[in-house]
């Protein structure tokens, strides 16, 4: 089964999602394929979670962690001004970090996750627990997905790390 990530990781990600994790591993690697996260609110625990299944090195390309707004556009190339007219908890963001990672990695496959953990500056339009998720599979079009997730910050935080998988796997 998967192996062990770092201490304060270990209580977050279910044996669940490592299962699932493990399993996006062994699809991918027979497809050929490798892997690109693009992570805001998730601060890299999707890459974590991939690269703590042994062997994930010849599928998990490279991990970017864009958690502030300077960040998705200097590593992802996410333009600040669609950062400024959208916002960074958006479907249009999220889109284009997916697409950025990418055109930033020599990798197949890209999700990016980009959302309000909470536990405060959730608003109406953007409450606590949003996430938007993008995916692409290079030479197809992206997808993007709106969830809200229950929870406090670890929850929420948990969950979307499930569903990026889960957007990888159907992806492949």
């Amino acid at each position: 089964m998967a192996g062990v990530i770092g201490d304060m990781e270990v209580a977050m990600i279910d044996q669940a999602t490592l299962a699932l994790a493990e399993s996006l591993l062994l699809e991918c690697r027979a497809a050929g394929l490798k892997i690109v996260t693009a992570e805001s609110c998730t601060g890299g625990l999707i890459a974590a979670t991939l690269t703590a299944i042994p062997g994930s090195s010849d599928v998990m390309d490279r991990g970017f962690v864009a958690y502030s707004n300077a960040a998705k556009t200097d590593l992802v190339g996410v333009p600040a001004e669609l950062i400024a007219s959208a916002g960074a908890i958006s479907e249009a963001v999220a889109r284009a970090m997916a697409e950025g990672a990418l055109r930033h990695a020599p990798a197949d496959l890209a999700v990016s996750v980009t959302g309000l953990a909470g536990p405060g500056g959730g608003s109406v339009d953007k409450p606590v627990g949003l996430v938007w998720f993008g995916c692409m599979r290079r030479g197809r079009p992206s997808a993007t997905l709106r969830r809200v997730f229950p929870g406090d910050r670890t929850e929420v935080r948990r969950a979307s790390v499930a569903q990026a998988l889960e957007l990888l796997r159907q992806a492949i």
